[in-house]
């Protein structure tokens, strides 16, 4: 009985979050509610290889998106194996120009994906 009665216990607890969090509490405004585009650039590499620069795709009429709620750039760095992986302050402006680095695979292989979100608009 007792894992039934936790069950419920976690799912009325979930609803309860639910009915008093404030719809669209995270959501974009009105003015900012326009569909995202992503495009990344992602490569591999062996032990001991440096990748070389990536650069993502920059579409015309876009700019970077921001976070919601925030002034952040939409950006992701995912990363396989073991190495340190950013956007490359110096080669990046978020304007026009988003490069992608990584340091020395310490790994057999490792992997890198950059991904970017952009807010473009509908006309030319």
């Amino acid at each position: 009985m007792r894992p039934r009665h936790g069950t419920f216990l976690l799912y009325s607890a979930f609803l309860l979050m639910l009915l008093t969090c404030p719809p669209n509490g995270h959501a974009q405004g009105v003015e900012d509610s326009g569909a995202t585009t992503e495009l990344s650039c992602s490569f591999a590499m062996e032990q001991g290889e440096t990748g070389s620069p990536c650069r993502v795709p920059f579409p015309q009429g876009c700019v970077v998106a921001s976070i919601p709620g925030t002034k952040q750039p939409w950006a992701t760095v995912s990363k396989g194996g073991r190495v340190q992986c950013r956007f490359d302050e110096k080669e990046t402006d978020w304007k026009t120009k988003i490069t992608g680095a990584c340091g020395r695979c310490q790994s057999i292989r490792c992997s890198a994906h950059f991904s970017v979100r952009f807010g473009c608009t509908t006309q030319q």
